[in-house]
């Protein structure tokens, strides 16, 4: 866990014990290997050095081959807990048509739904605060691997009125600052940072901005092209067996 976040602080608050514990049990790795799992940087950066890496991959491997093994012994079904994290758009418009499947054919798992903007996501399936993420660009995160799910096709609705743009780390966001500099758009902005209250803004008649053609198919729009055409990406953290069912679900309900 620490090498994950990169934090013994951070792995001490995931792991509900207490810093100085998390701090003896890799004291007492590096003791057992006789290495040096973890340079601390300056201003709190925690540096890894290349026996972290080679032991991490290792036990993650093992615990992967441990964790098959219990659901493979244990035929007692299980509730366990999923937290998916998705971007605006996605989870407005898509998350409701895929999670009833997900619930149904998951009927021993809890589902938890979260919804961020694309660099928050990704974030929080690195930190293990979500366990599957969506996300609306592609960003890369270490430690994480990345799906392409769907196509999605941005749009500019309305010609009038302030631009009501998303905030920086979202996924839209950088498409449209893309299209006012080509436009040389230099109208008023209004900062609104969520997509279904810019959508509810705009069925009002209230400013312009650009917006997913699927959560606007029922307002006038000006279809932007391929270069406006995005792609929704899924996070896992990398070799997470305990949802990798649960990603190829995903994956398998995009591509159908």
């Amino acid at each position: 866990m620490v090498y994950e976040t990169r934090s013994f602080s951070r792995a001490a608050t995931l792991l509900f014990i207490a810093q100085p514990t998390v701090s003896a049990q890799i004291k007492a790795l590096e003791t057992e290997f006789g290495v040096t799992l973890f340079v601390r940087n300056g201003r709190g950066a925690l540096g890894v050095t290349p026996a972290a890496t080679q032991l991490y991959e290792q036990v993650t491997t093992m615990l992967a081959t441990w964790a098959e093994l219990h659901a493979t012994l244990d035929q007692t079904p299980m509730t366990s807990q999923c937290h998916i994290a998705a971007s605006h758009t996605f989870a407005t418009a898509l998350l409701p048509q895929l999670l009833p499947r997900l619930y149904r054919q998951f009927t021993h798992t809890r589902f938890v739904v979260t919804m961020q903007n694309s660099q928050a996501v990704a974030q929080a399936v690195q930190r293990h605060e979500a366990d599957l993420g969506v996300i609306e660009k592609p960003l890369a995160v270490g430690g994480l691997t990345r799906t392409p799910l769907q196509a999605d096709q941005l749009v500019r609705v309305g010609t009038t009125g302030p631009w009501l743009v998303r905030e920086p780390d979202s996924g839209v966001a950088y498409y449209t600052r893309r299209y006012l500099a080509e436009q040389n758009e230099q109208g008023p902005q209004l900062l609104v940072a969520s997509n279904a209250i810019i959508v509810a803004l705009l069925h009002q008649g209230f400013g312009q901005s650009i917006v997913a053609k699927r959560t606007v198919v029922d307002l006038p729009c000006e279809d932007l092209g391929p270069r406006y055409r995005r792609q929704f990406f899924l996070l896992t953290r990398t070799n997470d067996a305990a949802h990798a069912t649960l990603a190829q679900a995903v994956t398998r309900w995009a591509t159908a």
